[in-house]
C-alpha cells in the first residue's frame, strides 16, 4: 500500500512490546486483588495483622489493600528493579508536572525513539503518581489506563479512551493531537491545549515537594548503604510519597465540601502542599474533574 508520509511508512510494521516478568511476583490474599508491590508486602506484612475478615486495621494512613485497590488490574505486570530510580533521575522536577496531569486523568502519550528497553515502564511509574487510597475518591472519574506500548494499529483504541498513559516509538503520533492531551518527548513535557499551559510551569511548591522527595530518597539510599537497611526500597518510597500527597489533598477537599461553609481558602491550599496562586488552575481543574462542590476563594496578589 503506497504511503506518502515517510514516518507513517516506517510505522506500518506491527511492533510488539515485550515486558520482562520478574521471578518475584506475589498474589495478595484478598479476593480479586493483586499487587506489584511484592517487596512492600514482604517487608511490612509482619506489622499488619489481619482480622478474621481479612481486613487490615493496624496501618495509620495506608495499607496493602489500599495500594492494591487503587492500582489498575493491568498494573500487576512486574517491572525491572530500579525503574523508579531511573524515572526520578530522568525527569527530575518535571515529575511534579506529570503528577498533576496524571491526577487530572489526562491522556498522556510518552514518546521515545527505539530501542525501547525499560522506557515503557515510565508508563507504570507515571500511573503510580495518581494513586489515592481514600475510599470513594475518584469513583466518578475515568481510570488512568496504562498502555505499555502503542503504534498506529492502536489509533482506533486510543480514540475511545478518556484517560490513559501510553508509550510509543512512532513519531507520527505527535501530529495526531486529537489523540492526546499531553505529549512527552524525552524530558520535554508539552501540551497543545491552551488551558493546560499554566500546569506546565513549575512553582515554588512543586520544587519544594520534589526537594522533599529527593531528600527522602537520599536518606533511604544512605541507610541502605551504611546501615544495611533492607526493610524499605525506592519503589515503596516513591509510591507512598505521592499517595500520601494525593490523600492529603482529597482529605482536605472532602472536609471543606462537607462543612457548613464549603469555601476553600489559601490556608487550605497551603495545607494541601500546594501554591495558592501557582496551583490555582490545577485546583480549578481538579474540582471540576472530581465533581467536588467547593468555592475557591484566593486573593489575587495583583489586587489591593
Amino acid at each position: 500500500m503506497p504511503v506518502e508520509s515517510e514516518l507513517e511508512r516506517g510505522a506500518r510494521m506491527k511492533s510488539v512490546a515485550h515486558t520482562r516478568v520478574l521471578s518475584r511476583r506475589l498474589q495478595l490474599r484478598f479476593p480479586g486483588q493483586y499487587s506489584p508491590l511484592e517487596a512492600f508486602y514482604e517487608d511490612k506484612k509482619a506489622t499488619l495483622p489481619p482480622l478474621a475478615n481479612g481486613q487490615v486495621t493496624s496501618c495509620p494512613t495506608w495499607s496493602v489493600t489500599n495500594i492494591s485497590r487503587c492500582m489498575h488490574p493491568e498494573m500487576k505486570i512486574t517491572h525491572p528493579a530500579g525503574c523508579m530510580s531511573h524515572f526520578i533521575r530522568f525527569f527530575g522536577e518535571q515529575i511534579m508536572v506529570l503528577w498533576k496531569f496524571a491526577l487530572l486523568r489526562k491522556r498522556i502519550l510518552i514518546f521515545s525513539p527505539p530501542p525501547m528497553g525499560v522506557v515503557c515502564y515510565r508508563v507504570y511509574c507515571c500511573c503510580c503518581l495518581a494513586n489515592v487510597s481514600l475510599l470513594g475518591v475518584g469513583m466518578s472519574v475515568p481510570e488512568l489506563r496504562p498502555f505499555f506500548y502503542v503504534n498506529i494499529a492502536d489509533i482506533a483504541t486510543l480514540e475511545t479512551e478518556l484517560s490513559y498513559v501510553a508509550c510509543t516509538t512512532e513519531k507520527i503520533f505527535e501530529e495526531k493531537k486529537d489523540l492526546y492531551d499531553v505529549y512527552v518527548d524525552n524530558q520535554n513535557v508539552k501540551s497543545h491545549q491552551s488551558d493546560l499551559q499554566p500546569l506546565l510551569r513549575l512553582n515554588a511548591s512543586d520544587k519544594e515537594k520534589y526537594s522533599k522527595l529527593s531528600e527522602q530518597r537520599q536518606m533511604l539510599l544512605y541507610s541502605q548503604e551504611v546501615d544495611g537497611d533492607c526493610t524499605s526500597n525506592e519503589e515503596d518510597l516513591f509510591i507512598l510519597f505521592f499517595m500520601e500527597l494525593n490523600d492529603r489533598i482529597f482529605q482536605i477537599l472532602g472536609e471543606v465540601a462537607a462543612s457548613a461553609e464549603p469555601i476553600l481558602t489559601a490556608e487550605h491550599v497551603r495545607a494541601m502542599g500546594l501554591d495558592p496562586q501557582g496551583d490555582r488552575a490545577f485546583l480549578m481543574d481538579l474540582l471540576e474533574v472530581y465533581g467536588i462542590d467547593v468555592m475557591l476563594v484566593i486573593d489575587n496578589p495583583c489586587c489591593p
